[in-house]
């Protein structure tokens, strides 16, 4: 967090609205660009409005995983409580976006749909899909730091290096997926009647 925060501001403080801008502030743009179409290409109608929740997502989960690089360093996504945290930010961001596009009354009909007897399977979907997001980014994460450890004791000196390399790899992957699975879920909640019925 320490990181993100002190390279946020470092980052940020030489920003120009004008036409004539650093490398550094038009690759950041190129950034926040990619992001947003991202965004909108999974089915976010405004993905301004949740790029800062959903960008801080990517970049919390890459950033720990890149720190990987560091000897010693065990990364947060490795451990079940720091997966289930991020889910459950999903989990609550989710409805509270829900209820911000729709309104209170239509995001709980929601759950009533298509009839009244899929409510408890809807709320067990919500449910599971949170279990499933902390589940999948700490096994995932934690898998490649056992196998780089069994690595490390059966040859020292080759299979560290390439298998660090594919775990910086498998990091950001990661981030992309979780990022991109929670921009399905808002995508999905915020849809109002009229794009439901199209």
């Amino acid at each position: 967090m320490l990181i993100l925060a002190g390279g946020s501001a470092l980052m940020t403080r030489k920003l120009s609205p004008s036409i004539h801008i650093s490398r550094w502030q038009s690759f950041l743009e190129i950034l926040v660009t990619f992001f947003l179409k991202q965004f909108e290409e999974v089915g976010l109608r405004n993905p301004a409005r949740y790029l800062p929740y959903l960008a801080t997502l990517f970049l919390f989960i890459a950033i720990a995983n890149l720190c990987t690089v560091i000897p010693g360093y065990e990364p947060p996504t490795g451990s079940l409580s720091t997966t289930a945290a991020l889910a459950l930010s999903v989990f609550i961001a989710v409805p509270l976006y829900g209820i911000i596009e729709r309104g209170l009354g239509d995001y709980l009909q929601s759950y009533l749909k298509p009839t009244v007897i899929m409510l408890p399977f809807n709320i067990i979907s919500e449910l599971s899909r949170t279990l499933a997001l902390a589940v999948r980014l700490f096994g995932n994460m934690m898998s490649g730091a056992m196998i780089i450890a069994i690595l490390l004791t059966i040859a020292p000196l080759v299979f560290p290096v390439l298998m660090s390399i594919l775990g910086l790899l498998t990091g950001m992957v990661q981030a992309y997926i979780f990022t991109i699975q929670a921009t399905v879920y808002i995508a999905a909640v915020t849809r109002t009647k009229s794009e439901e019925a199209v």
